[in-house]
């Protein structure tokens, strides 16, 4: 393309500081060095760790920043080195890597990448430490490796994903994160048998795509916990078929999930980051097989307390990351179960604005309307 190896000038959302909108500026993006890519992004979406991170309540606060990490594009150019993507290629950036390189990679079990995984405070680039954006020669950092709040992005290779090119980018690129990771937890991690009973805590985008995994693993009951009873009805549409609000009950959750199936379920999936929560997502699996996995992060001072002879009846306990999906790796094939139809990704999204209104979509998630909103970076 012609603008390989030039400083392109574009808009991106800029955040300032903590909390306040974002903000569109003309920003300046430096080509790829070795082993990075720039490209051209067409479709991003609003992640909550997007917004937590944002709001800089209880991290390190980088700023100024362009956030976003949910997203598709373009490859626009590559740097020296890259020799498995070429300008044109479709990808999906994703927060984490894959190098293909380290014991991680290499290992058939684990996605967590040694040189890539999810790093949050890193503001600059992984192979020289420079920010690749800047605005009248002053830095403005990176988020996650990614960026997507821009019309261009610099990332390393690791962190990008070619995919089928036929696949509608405005539609995939929410399987770059949220949803892939819900779906992951349940397929990849819990992996329920044929006809098995599913509890999913919290409703959330992650929780929905965790109760999908568990509809398309051929669950025949699918029992959705949430504090929040307007999202039961959604919630049917990604496979529940019964619900629980901890505030109709006098007593612990587990006890009322072991009471409505006869002992307790044969795989519960957690994906709110609440300490109890994730406690009754373990105590509530049935004693002999039943697996609980967690998803969602903890407040970072919290303690998982429970009896060892939950242990020891055994339930098992699982965590996971990225629904153990390996980025480069696996998530193309995540993206052919769209194309074949198997997995329905239309339905997790709900709004749709153009890159100008963007705060907008941090005003839905803040009332917690909707569950995905697409953020169109052409209008």
């Amino acid at each position: 393309m012609a603008t390989a190896g030039k400083v392109i000038k574009c808009k991106a959302a800029v955040a300032w500081e903590a909390g306040k909108p974002l903000s569109i500026e003309e920003v300046e993006v430096a080509p790829p060095q070795a082993m990075e890519v720039r490209v051209k992004i067409l479709f991003t979406s609003l992640c909550h760790t997007d917004v937590y991170f944002w709001e800089a309540k209880g991290q390190t606060p980088v700023f100024p920043r362009i956030f976003g990490h949910e997203a598709g594009g373009i490859v626009e150019s590559v740097g020296e080195g890259v020799t498995d993507l070429a300008p044109g290629d479709h990808v999906l950036p994703v927060f984490t890597g894959e190098c293909k390189e380290c014991p991680h990679c290499k290992s058939a079990e684990s996605n967590m990448c040694d040189l890539l995984r999810i790093n949050t405070d890193r503001g600059v680039m992984i192979g020289d430490g420079q920010s690749r954006f800047s605005i009248n020669g002053k830095p403005i950092f990176h988020f996650v490796g990614t960026s997507t709040f821009s019309e261009y992005t610099v990332m390393h290779v690791g962190c990008v994903a070619k995919i089928n090119p036929e696949a509608p980018l405005d539609k995939v690129c929410v399987l770059s994160c949220g949803i892939s990771t819900g779906l992951g937890a349940t397929i990849n991690v819990a992996k329920p048998p044929k006809g098995s009973t599913v509890a999913i805590f919290g409703l959330g985008a992650v929780g929905l795509a965790a109760a999908e995994g568990a509809r398309i693993s051929g669950a025949s009951r699918i029992i959705g916990i949430d504090l929040n009873p307007n999202r039961f009805e959604e919630a049917r549409k990604f496979g529940c078929t019964e619900f629980i609000n901890p505030k109709d009950h006098d007593k612990p959750v587990q006890q009322v999930l072991a009471e409505m199936t006869n002992g307790g379920v044969d795989r519960s999936v957690e994906c709110t980051g609440n300490i109890n929560a994730m406690v009754q997502a373990f105590e509530c699996v049935h004693d002999g097989w039943g697996v609980a996995v967690l998803v969602g992060v903890p407040q970072k001072d919290a303690e998982f307390k429970t009896h060892p002879m939950n242990f020891l009846n055994e339930r098992t306990l699982k965590g996971t990351f990225f629904g153990n999906y390996k980025p480069r790796t696996d998530l193309p094939n995540v993206v052919e179960m769209y194309m074949k139809k198997e997995l329905e990704v239309e339905k997790f999204i709900t709004h749709s604005i153009p890159f100008s209104e963007i705060n907008t979509a941090f005003d839905l998630m803040h009332k917690g309307e909707g569950i995905r909103c697409i953020i169109r970076m052409n209008n």
